[in-house]
């Protein structure tokens, strides 16, 4: 390239390496707008947005699983090690719901929700769920050597359960049999 046609291109390429790399921060600051630091999961907002659409399918459910007895973790190994337990339960929620083509979000403090599509079949529901609790439980080794085991009580709602209902009730559903399962083991 001789330096006179390059005189000519670069006037056109500066300007666009600039929008380029600005549109690429944008997109960096958006993508950490929507989601959680700690977890990599999506926040609320985003959650919201995109389940009110995925609660519109007939199979589609809604997760809400809660981290139980969370505050001793905090209490007895540090909230350090609360925020690592938070990290593994994330990334494990969110390997599960990948693996079924569904998404999930941390809606704040040990709370995390999930949308999941599960076939009428009642077997298959408990079998996954029966899944997702045993990959959560898995060991967590925190840096400080703790070796934590997190539970969490899950609740469902399935969108046939609820004809017509948005993602408000299904979500209060979920809570309702979250509160219901966390009574049968004496929470």
């Amino acid at each position: 390239m001789t330096t006179t046609t390059l005189l000519h291109v670069l006037p056109a390429v500066v300007p666009a390496a600039g929008w380029a790399a600005h549109a690429l921060y944008l997109a960096r600051r958006l993508r950490t707008v929507r989601t959680d630091p700690l977890t990599t999961l999506m926040c609320r907002d985003e959650f919201t947005g995109r389940a009110r659409r995925a609660v519109r399918h007939p199979d589609a459910a809604v997760l809400l699983l809660d981290l139980d007895d969370f505050k001793s973790i905090n209490d007895t190994y540090g909230h350090a090690a609360g925020d690592q337990a938070l990290a593994a339960v994330g990334t494990r929620l969110e390997a599960w719901c990948r693996e079924r083509h569904d998404f999930a979000a941390r809606l704040g403090g040990d709370e995390f929700a999930a949308v999941v599509r599960l076939a009428e079949n009642a077997d298959l529901q408990a079998e996954l769920l029966f899944g997702l609790r045993a990959r959560l439980g898995e060991a967590v080794i925190t840096t400080t050597g703790a070796l934590l085991y997190p539970s969490a009580s899950i609740g469902v709602c399935r969108a046939l359960q609820r004809p017509d209902a948005g993602l408000p009730e299904l979500l209060r559903g979920a809570d309702e049999a979250m509160y219901t399962a966390r009574e049968r083991i004496g929470l």
